[in-house]
């Protein structure tokens, strides 16, 4: 087995997830206390963080592994593996809330989208694409 060029894993029960989930209901814990907020509006508010408590809860991994010979990413039940071979192009597309999308362009025109959780750190990202030789296309704010 050779080495990989990069190897990217992340679980939903991590620091930052439960930073966050805390931080915020703090702030509607205050909300709902000090400035006497409307309950309503809080459980309103409240619901935006479900999606963060249910990756905490449920501790689902996702990564990204390239080789020399594939591109393996992982995604909860979702997975997939792509040769090195079958790869056209990665394009990195900035979106509009400063985040990215990766596309896998294969030579028959195909995209294959990357899950966002499974994408490891642009800079990171596209260093490794460079080293095993795959062409870069940056795109800055694609709205499609």
């Amino acid at each position: 087995m050779t080495q990989p060029l990069l190897d990217h894993r992340i679980t939903g029960r991590n620091r930052r997830t439960a930073l966050a989930l805390a931080g915020v209901w703090i702030i509607l814990v205050l909300l709902l206390v000090v400035l006497d907020a409307a309950g309503w509006i809080v459980a309103g508010l409240a619901l935006f963080t479900l999606p963060a408590l249910w990756d905490l809860l449920s501790d689902r991994a996702s990564g990204l592994r390239l080789t020399r010979q594939d591109l393996h990413w992982f995604s909860g039940a979702k997975a997939d593996t792509i040769p090195l071979a079958r790869i056209k192009a990665v394009r990195l597309d900035r979106r509009l809330d400063l985040s990215y999308r990766v596309s896998v362009v294969l030579h028959d025109m195909r995209r294959i989208r990357l899950p966002q959780d499974c994408v490891p750190p642009i800079p990171v990202l596209q260093d490794a694409l460079t080293h095993a030789a795959l062409p870069v296309e940056r795109h800055l704010f694609s709205l499609l």
